[in-house]
């Protein structure tokens, strides 16, 4: 993604640190967090300075590379996030690859590099789906910032975008960390149409035959197809069914999960009261306010149209 005229990804090695677009910050200033150490890599993650299943994954590739103790690297990234499986599946990569011989450095590289070649023929393959005209809804963030380069869920509005394809995005602000709005600064600097909604508007939109298409990304696919994404993803399917509107899940294939059998194996994180009870450091809830905040919610296969990865549109 281009910012202020130079290219950026959401994350990348520099002189042994790991260099992060600080996404807590977003859209309100650019800033840039540095990890030295693989504490500070798994601080980012469980603070969120990064966030999205792929970019996860890339971090903890790059943590891994700067610690000499593989075992005690990958035990602290692993108790980061529990929901995301790509943090999972990169941790097994690296370990794989350094057990071989590998550099880490060189190991971690690959890794991500792959990930952003996923994420680019995600993009082509889901481009082919959009025609002019269509007005699309997406939930969450599931483009660069969430990836490294390119997205899952945005991947093909960037590519159809770029082959003069015409058409409107409908963002869900998605409470309670609003990364709608992380969505919102990805298009503007695409140069794609969009709108924020409040997530409780989408009803109203797909209703009075505002949306054609609902594209999300996806944190960990079961192996029946069962899928976790940010929390109100279900609400969007069910609605997306019950107004005969297509619901696309776009992911790379190191997002399935095969060890688990279906949706209900899967762990939701619930993340901490005060995403809720307040907005950029103020309450805005009493203290007696008692509060539950599932960070992810679980989609089942019926309700999904396709999936979009990089080896082709999946049917169910």
């Amino acid at each position: 993604m281009k910012i202020n005229g130079r290219d950026y990804r959401a994350l990348w090695i520099e002189k042994n640190s790991v260099k992060f677009i600080d996404q807590r910050k977003l859209p309100y200033s650019f800033k840039i967090f540095t990890a030295k150490n693989v504490d500070e890599v798994a601080f980012a993650i469980k603070d969120m300075v990064v966030r999205g299943a792929p970019a996860i994954g890339a971090a903890a590739a790059y943590g891994m590379a700067l610690e000499k103790d593989v075992k005690k690297s990958a035990e602290k990234l692993r108790a980061t996030r529990p929901t995301a499986y790509d943090l999972f599946y990169a941790i097994d990569y690296m370990i794989d690859k350094i057990d071989c011989g590998e550099n880490g450095f060189d190991a971690a590289r690959e890794y991500v590099e792959d990930i952003i070649e996923r994420c680019k023929k995600i993009g082509e393959n889901g481009e082919k789906l959009i025609k002019d005209g269509m007005k699309i809804l997406t939930h969450c963030n599931a483009g660069a910032l969430a990836t490294v380069d390119y997205g899952t869920a945005l991947a093909p509005f960037r590519l159809a975008h770029g082959n003069g394809k015409k058409f409107f995005v409908y963002v869900d602000e998605t409470r309670p960390r609003l990364q709608g709005l992380l969505t919102a600064w990805e298009l503007k600097h695409e140069g794609i149409k969009h709108a924020v909604i409040a997530d409780n508007a989408a009803g109203y939109f797909m209703k009075n035959n505002e949306v054609d298409m609902v594209i999300t990304g996806a944190d960990r696919i079961a192996k029946n197809g069962d899928f976790a994404n940010k929390i109100g993803t279900y609400e969007k399917a069910v609605l997306a069914r019950e107004n005969d509107i297509p619901f696309y899940v776009a992911a790379p294939i190191s997002t399935f999960d095969n060890k688990i059998k279906d949706g209900s194996c899967i762990i939701i994180e619930e993340r901490e009261k005060s995403e809720l009870s307040e907005i950029n450091g103020k309450t805005i809830m009493p203290e007696w306010t008692a509060v539950r905040n599932p960070a992810f919610d679980v989609t089942t296969v019926d309700y999904v149209t396709c999936y979009i990865t990089e080896e082709g549109i999946i049917k169910k």
